[in-house]
């Protein structure tokens, strides 16, 4: 059985969002809403569940991206701004007011979305008809974020001659096999989709036990025709996204981007980059990564971007793979433990 709850959110014509929660809210502490990776789900940050010191300091609430986990709406075409709005009326349903947002790889690029759509001090949205033509009132604002392993570009040419992968060209496969004019009742992803997935996102030599459970919990959330069409969706968000370079002026809430370090990166830190914002790359003691999705070097070029944002760094950890909170929770969760203990 799934470890999550519903909240039922009234956006696309209604919502019953998933999320996790390892703890009761607490209104004493500082709240971190967790948007997972790409077709994996809650589960994505057990590690960071099973921290006492991180959850003595913070409310911890994940919440499953539409077309992820447990989260169901009967609107079969959606978006990351769908999916942002979304986790905002999700917070408005469980009263909190404020929240950090950390999120990986796609959910870094929800952590922006979230904060352009909920800044502090601003308490009307206008969503315009392209969202929906709805206005709401509304009290939760984003007073940080903490994206992980992410480029906020759409998939161009740009950042693949700075190292990133080819998303068109790798996610335009499961894009087609996901796409069917019949039913589909006894669809599953296949075992190579997993690997594929789990790969990527935690390498290839992860432990069995972590393979095992993936290959299962992506099975499992995306069989049938339902799951298909939801694996379908979700592919097709992060294949043809927009990019977020022209917004990222309005971001004015602190961010702290965790990424893991290019092997052909020395280690150096370079500070004084447009005043208060750095680029630091002095973590971790090994050579090498296994993020093989997004390059440091795009992370370095986009934090320069937050020119509104009071603290904008990029810090880097070395040896990690692309889904850092759970290849290195050490370095993960003390960094965030720092950066809400700061702005909280």
């Amino acid at each position: 059985m799934p470890n999550t709850k519903t909240v039922h959110v009234p956006h696309l014509g209604g919502i019953n969002a998933a999320y996790q929660s390892p703890h009761p809210y607490d209104p004493s502490k500082p709240t971190l809403i967790l948007v997972n990776s790409f077709t994996t789900s809650s589960e994505l940050y057990q590690k960071q569940y099973a921290n006492k010191e991180l959850t003595d300091k913070m409310n911890l609430v994940a919440i499953e991206l539409l077309g992820h986990g447990q989260t169901r709406t009967k609107s079969e075409n959606f978006t990351y701004w769908d999916t942002a709005i979304m986790n905002i009326q999700v917070m408005d349903a469980l009263g909190i007011k404020k929240a950090f947002v950390l999120g990986t790889s796609q959910g870094g690029w929800i952590t922006v979305r979230m904060a352009l759509l909920a800044p502090e001090k601003v308490l009307l949205l206008l969503v315009d008809s392209l969202l929906c033509s709805v206005l709401t009132c509304r009290t939760s604002q984003i007073v940080g974020i903490i994206p992980l392993g992410t480029s906020l570009d759409y998939e161009s040419q740009r950042t693949r001659d700075l190292g990133c992968w080819d998303g068109v060209r790798d996610v335009s496969g499961p894009v087609n096999a996901w796409t069917s004019k019949t039913p589909t009742p006894d669809f599953q992803p296949d075992l190579s989709y997993c690997d594929f997935l789990i790969d990527i996102g935690f390498g290839k030599n992860c432990p069995q036990e972590t393979r095992d459970f993936w290959r299962k919990t992506i099975q499992s959330n995306y069989k049938g025709d339902d799951g298909r069409r939801r694996a379908r969706m979700a592919a097709i968000n992060l294949r043809d996204r927009d990019g977020l370079h022209g917004r990222l002026f309005d971001v004015t809430c602190p961010v702290m981007w965790l990424h893991v370090r290019c092997p052909c990166s020395p280690k150096r830190s370079l500070s004084g980059l447009r005043g208060r914002r750095a680029v630091m790359l002095t973590r971790g003691n090994r050579q090498g990564t296994d993020d093989v999705v997004y390059s440091v070097a795009n992370a370095k070029e986009e934090i320069k971007l937050f020119v509104n944002s009071p603290s904008a760094e990029l810090i880097t950890v070395d040896g990690g793979a692309h889904f850092l909170s759970a290849s290195h929770p050490k370095e993960v969760d003390n960094a965030l433990i720092a950066f809400v203990g700061k702005y909280a």
